[in-house]
C-alpha cells in the first residue's frame, strides 16, 4: 500500500473484477485492484476450474482456468494497474475528497471505490450424510480442478443446477460411468445442456437423496440414497467417487463490518442504472449488486463494468471526452 490517492480501487479480483480492472486501465485511470485470496478469478479459480463456461460473448464454451489466463493476459496489458494479493478490506470510511481504505496489509486512499467481490466470502454447501466428512478429499469432492483424477471412475454427481448438469457432462467422455443424482424429477440447468443431458450416457436417477457413504475393502464408496416422499424406498450405489455440487453458501459480513453502509437488499447490494450504490462514488457491480430485472451471469457483470467505470470517469474528470467505442480508446 502506498499514500498515493487512487482514482479507483476495486474491491474483489473474481472476472468481473479483473476486467473492470483492464477497461479502467483503458481509461488510464490510476486504479488498485485489492484480492483478499492469493491469486485472482475468484469463484471460477477456486471452484470452477474445470467447468464449461457459456454465457460469455464469443466462446461457444470457454473452460473456467481458460477464461481466468485471457482475462489475466488482457489485465497484463495494463501493467499499470496494481493488483494486491492475499489482503482483505477491513473498512471503508468517507472523507471530505475520498475514501480511506482500511485492509490486512495497510491504509490506502481512493477518490471512487468499485466493490466486485461477488457474494463476499464463499465456500461450498456441504453434503449433509452420514461419513461425508470422513470421505472428503478422498472420496467426495465439492468440485472438479483436475478432470483426470477421475479418468476410468466410476462417478456419482450431486446437484440438480447448471454446474452439476455441465459437471456430469463434462466427466461424461473422461469417467468409465457418470451417475447424476438429484433430489428433483426437474433440473435447473439451461435448456440446451439439460436436453444434451438427457441424450448423453449419463445415468439420471431422480428423486433420491444421498443418506450415506460407506467406504468399501476395495477402496470405493458405497452410496446409500433414499428417494423422496417415502419411508424405506432406499437403493444403493457403488462408485469411485462422489462429486457434490449444491451451490455454495456465500456471505458478505466484511462489509457490514465498514463504517460506510451502502443500502443492502436481502444482503446484496442496491444500486442505481448507473451502478452507483447509495454512497455516492461507491459503485457495485457483478453478483453482489442487485437492480430490477438483474441476472447473475458473468456476462451481466462484463457489461456491467464499463459502464461503472465511464460513469466515474466522468464524475471525476468532467471536461474529458468520453469514448464512445472502443476503437477509440487506445491508439
Amino acid at each position: 500500500m502506498t499514500n498515493d490517492v487512487y482514482d479507483i480501487t476495486i474491491i474483489g479480483g473474481g472476472p468481473v473484477g479483473m476486467f473492470a480492472g483492464f477497461y479502467a486501465g483503458l481509461r488510464e485511470a490510476k486504479v488498485q485492484i485489492i484480492e483478499s485470496l492469493e491469486q485472482l478469478g475468484g469463484q471460477v479459480a477456486a471452484l470452477y476450474p474445470e467447468k464449461q463456461i457459456l454465457d460469455v460473448a464469443g466462446f461457444a464454451g470457454v473452460s473456467g482456468r481458460q477464461l481466468i489466463q485471457n482475462l489475466q493476459d488482457q489485465l497484463d496489458t495494463v501493467p499499470e494497474v496494481e493488483r494486491h494479493l492475499k489482503t482483505k478490506v477491513t473498512n471503508v470510511t468517507r472523507g471530505a475528497d475520498y475514501f480511506t481504505i482500511e485492509t490486512t496489509q495497510g491504509t490506502t486512499r481512493s477518490r471512487a471505490v468499485l466493490l466486485a467481490a461477488g457474494n463476499g466470502s464463499f465456500k461450498p454447501r456441504e453434503l449433509r450424510a452420514e461419513n461425508a466428512e470422513a470421505e472428503t478429499g478422498k472420496h467426495l469432492f465439492y468440485g472438479i480442478s483436475d478432470l483426470q483424477r477421475f479418468a476410468n471412475h466410476d462417478v456419482l454427481v450431486a446437484g440438480g443446477g447448471d454446474s452439476a448438469v455441465d459437471m456430469a457432462l463434462m466427466l461424461e467422455p473422461v469417467a468409465h460411468q457418470v451417475t447424476l443424482i438429484h433430489r428433483r424429477n426437474e433440473f435447473r440447468g439451461l435448456e440446451k445442456m439439460v436436453k444434451k443431458l438427457e441424450a448423453s450416457s449419463v445415468q439420471i436417477v431422480t428423486p433420491y437423496l444421498i443418506q450415506k457413504l460407506t467406504e468399501t475393502a476395495d477402496d470405493r464408496v458405497q452410496v446409500e440414497a433414499k428417494r423422496l416422499k417415502t419411508d424405506d424406498d432406499l437403493i444403493d450405489l457403488t462408485v469411485d467417487d462422489v462429486v457434490v455440487n449444491y451451490g455454495f453458501i456465500a456471505n458478505n459480513k466484511d462489509l457490514q463490518s465498514w463504517e460506510l453502509q451502502p443500502k443492502l437488499d436481502h444482503r446484496l447490494v442496491q444500486v442505481n442504472q448507473e451502478l452507483e450504490t447509495s454512497e455516492p462514488l461507491l459503485f457495485c457491480i457483478g453478483d453482489q449488486a442487485i437492480y430490477p430485472g438483474k441476472d447473475t451471469l458473468i456476462a451481466t457483470g462484463f457489461g456491467e463494468a464499463p459502464v461503472a467505470v465511464n460513469t466515474i470517469m466522468k464524475r471525476l474528470y468532467p471536461d474529458r471526452r468520453l469514448p464512445i467505442h472502443s476503437t477509440a480508446l487506445k491508439r
